[in-house]
């Protein structure tokens, strides 16, 4: 499998950077609508939190996933739901402090080893974003293919150093408003 073309437009990066660190199989029909990294005044990048925005429902297979994956997650902070009926649940990274920074700084090339097989053991291989994971994860296999799709010298991709634009911290910020912070379900 092979880049045969450059996304062009903004995806999510938590989405595919951090979320996959959180451990859970692809593939199930609860899925967060959207990630984020930061949330108003409550959370910031450097709070190392990753935000999820899930849409509540009431069948089996969603309230199942809550409660014995989400809420027993061993990362999860607080459990929030907002005003349109969507459940908020902060996951926290603080351990990964090293590999955060180099996510929120758009370093995808310096995450540790474990942290890279992780993400990329989230991505089916068959699939073609499995290739595109790879190679913002591992340039070095990839400049040459990159400068030929970008029209530019080697050298130049080289010296930047990645091939994935770094987060849009604007982008990956929350804008949601809750029930009533007072009274939500805050996990300690």
């Amino acid at each position: 499998m092979h880049v045969h073309a450059l996304y062009t437009k903004y995806f999510q990066k938590s989405k595919v950077f951090i979320y996959p660190l959180l451990g859970i199989k692809k593939g199930s029909s609860v899925v967060p609508r959207d990630t984020y990294v930061s949330w108003g005044t409550f959370y910031k990048p450097e709070d190392k939190k990753l935000i999820c925005l899930y849409h509540k429902r009431t069948d089996s297979e969603y309230t199942n996933f809550e409660k014995n994956v989400l809420l027993k997650h061993n990362r999860l902070s607080d459990y929030i739901e907002s005003e349109d009926g969507s459940a908020l649940f902060v996951f926290d990274f603080s351990d990964l402090e090293q590999d955060w920074d180099h996510f929120i700084n758009g370093r995808y090339s310096k995450l540790s080893s474990k942290t890279k097989d992780t993400i990329l053991s989230f991505f089916n291989k068959a699939n073609g974003n499995y290739i595109y994971m790879h190679s913002y994860l591992h340039p070095d296999k990839f400049f040459a293919r990159y400068a030929e799709l970008l029209g530019v010298e080697e050298s130049f991709l080289r010296s930047v150093g990645e091939l994935c634009n770094k987060p849009d911290l604007e982008k990956e910020m929350l804008m949601i408003e809750v029930i009533d912070l007072e009274n939500s379900k805050i996990l300690d």
